[in-house]
């Protein structure tokens, strides 16, 4: 069923593009590009009439805007082995192994998640855009561990409120280079595309978002810690930058500076807690520490 949003523009978004406007205020956040396609697609008007995704809004002007069903032509619904631990008619919890993509992107369709949850389940949210249908938040292709998905659009929008209102737990545990000086603490710097190299992360002054991750020391090797890292905001790369920053990289992640036989960053998302969209009762759900990552962790031992 087609979702309608209706917004009157005020002073403050004089001038706006009208693109930049919806991605900004539509619900889940959408990416531009979504957008776009929306308005190329004729289902945003601005003063009952369709206009380009450039258009300068005025004060007063109203923009409405249907988004359609779910487009999934171009996904193909995949036999993909997916270890799920909780499921009921509103959300998904799932045990991502490393390795595999959370969602497809323009040149590669298949052999991600999100194939694997369309042969799954026909009931996924159609508020993550028609490439990521019911995905609520992500994780890197080589870090394994728990992520909920939504069902229907009421799961995806409450859902996507917690996560924007930083209430989600979400704790990682990882194997880090080196000995931390301290067994707890607080890492608040900003990331933002890294200067030298943009397909990169990292800690930068200007141009960034605040990034806070907290740590606390599980174990002590030689020259090798374990560590249990909680989120307090979700930046892309969040922990492995800042552990890379902080002199202790994660082990096998090649691409912030310690490289390893695990092939991997040695990183997994243990714990995963939320307040149900419909029941609103708090979950919380616990994964094992997968195969690879063990047996570093043994032999270190």
């Amino acid at each position: 069923m087609e979702e309608k949003y209706s917004f009157i523009v005020g002073e403050k978004d004089k001038g706006a593009r009208l693109d930049k406007f919806l991605a900004a205020n539509l619900p889940d956040k959408p990416s531009r590009a979504f957008v776009q396609r929306l308005i190329k697609k004729s289902c945003v008007l601005v003063g009952g009439r369709p206009v380009k995704a450039h258009h300068n809004l005025r004060v007063e002007e109203e923009v409405k805007v249907g988004v359609p069903e779910l487009e999934t032509s171009r996904i193909a619904a995949e036999d993909i082995p997916l270890e799920i631990i909780y499921e009921d008619e509103d959300l998904l919890v799932v045990n991502k192994p490393a390795g595999l993509v959370v969602h497809p992107a323009p040149g590669n369709y298949s052999g991600t998640l999100v194939n694997a949850l369309l042969h799954h389940s026909k009931d996924l949210a159609s508020s993550g855009g028609d490439m990521r249908p019911g995905i609520v938040h992500r994780l890197d292709k080589g870090t394994s561990g728990l992520l909920v998905v939504a069902k229907n659009a009421a799961a995806h929008r409450e859902l996507s409120k917690q996560f924007k209102a930083r209430s989600v737990t979400r704790k990682y545990v990882a194997l880090v280079k080196g000995a931390l000086q301290l067994d707890n603490g607080i890492i608040e710097l900003p990331i933002g595309r890294s200067k030298r190299d943009r397909k990169k992360m990292g800690v930068v002054f200007t141009d960034s978002k605040t990034a806070v991750t907290r740590y606390r020391v599980l174990e002590r090797f030689g020259g090798f810690t374990l560590v249990e890292l909680k989120l307090g905001t979700g930046r892309t790369h969040q922990i492995r930058v800042h552990m890379a920053y902080m002199g202790h990289p994660i082990v096998g992640d090649d691409k912030y500076g310690a490289k390893d036989t695990i092939g991997r960053p040695a990183l997994h998302a243990k714990t995963l807690g939320f307040i149900h969209p419909r029941t609103r009762k708090y979950m919380e759900f616990d994964s094992r520490v997968p195969g690879d990552i063990q047996e570093m962790i043994d032999a270190r031992r």
